[in-house]
């Protein structure tokens, strides 16, 4: 699985357009308003790098009204090992008090 977050500046007023836009994109797990430089910032997943290029390049270009855009891919995942055990053993991870 391939990832990226993406940080989108939008045209003044449109961050709730896009916002809602951006969340029926297949692909967009995540996306929420920022205050900042950046208006959001949405989590794109895809099975394929090639897939993940389209989704940022030609999906998120159709939605209008962002004026720029800054794409981080990530390279690797790290987790705890809880977080590892609870994926490959199905069960919860303990939490100390």
């Amino acid at each position: 699985m391939f990832t990226a977050y993406v940080l989108i500046n939008t045209e003044i007023g449109s961050e709730s357009s896009v916002l809602e836009a951006l969340k029926k994109v297949e692909g967009v797990e995540e996306a929420h308003n920022l205050w900042g430089v950046y208006d959001i910032i949405a989590s794109i997943k895809a099975d394929t790098m090639d897939r993940l290029k389209f989704i940022i390049t030609k999906k998120l270009e159709n939605i209008g009204k962002v004026n720029a855009k800054l794409t981080m891919i990530t390279t690797e995942t790290r987790m705890s090992s809880a977080q590892s055990d609870e994926i490959l053993l199905g069960t919860p991870a303990l939490q100390s008090s």
